[in-house]
């Protein structure tokens, strides 16, 4: 029973790991993310000061730079938007 739990434990704790979530990501957090670099750490910064990203689609419209290709490989790399990964918009659908 003890081991079920600690193996639980450990898997939860490595799945959360892999992920990081931008609209809590300190500096030093968003530059570990692969994809992303200390310009574009500052732009997500900035533009996090005048409020939380909604979804994907807010956060790719207010970061300068960030369009569904780059969305989709910094959420393979673990970025997260209110705890979800990008999803890339349906065919013939706007994208901002």
């Amino acid at each position: 029973m003890l081991k079920r739990f600690i193996a639980t434990l450990c898997c939860t704790l490595s799945l959360s790991a892999l992920s990081l979530e931008v609209n809590t990501a300190n500096e030093a957090e968003l530059d570990s993310v692969r994809g992303l670099g200390p310009s574009s750490t500052a732009r997500i910064l900035k533009a996090r000061e005048q409020g939380l990203f909604k979804d994907w689609a807010d956060f790719m419209q207010r970061v300068k730079g960030i369009k569904p290709a780059t969305a989709d490989k910094l959420s393979a790399s673990g970025l997260t938007v209110n705890q979800l990964p990008f999803t890339a918009p349906e065919t013939g659908a706007k994208v901002p």
